[in-house]
């Protein structure tokens, strides 16, 4: 059976600790080095970015939101799909909009990744993290972190 299309409606979760490490992971479906946050597109229309975020956050981290403060930043990006990606939704989609959300940690939280969707995963420095990045809006998003995590 195919996999049916996304939706072009996602979360961005940049998940940090109190001293503004921040969590990055290695995506698996490339052979470059894609360091990025916690990404996800709904599964259904009707669902909740928070609920997007938070299901995100456990399938890609383990990590349970309940344990932190989930913080919904109010910011939105809209941008073109990478072409790499564009099979993956519905013919004619070619932007996607994606919700930034924070998620405050305390250091030493565990981490377990899908191998399916990632390889590795570091804490680094905030503005170290938002360089490592191979997505623009993702480091904006962290570079973002000390307005939000005041």
């Amino acid at each position: 059976m195919p996999r049916p299309f996304k939706l072009p409606y996602s979360v961005l979760v940049v998940i940090h600790t109190p001293a503004r490490d921040v969590l990055l992971i290695r995506r698996a479906d490339t052979t470059e080095p894609h360091w990025q946050s916690v990404t996800g597109s709904k599964d259904h229309l009707q669902e909740a970015f928070a609920e997007t975020a938070a299901r995100e956050v456990a399938e890609e981290t383990g990590i349970d939101c309940a344990a932190g403060v989930l913080a919904d930043w109010g910011v939105e990006n809209v941008y073109d799909i990478y072409p790499s990606y564009l099979h993956r939704y519905q013919p004619g989609i070619t932007r996607n909009t994606e919700h930034v959300f924070g998620l405050l940690v305390a250091a030493g939280t565990p981490v377990t990744l899908n191998p399916r969707e990632h390889t590795a995963y570091q804490w680094l420095p905030w503005r170290e993290a938002a360089d490592a990045c191979f997505s623009p809006s993702n480091a904006e998003a962290i570079l973002m972190l000390p307005e939000f995590a005041r």
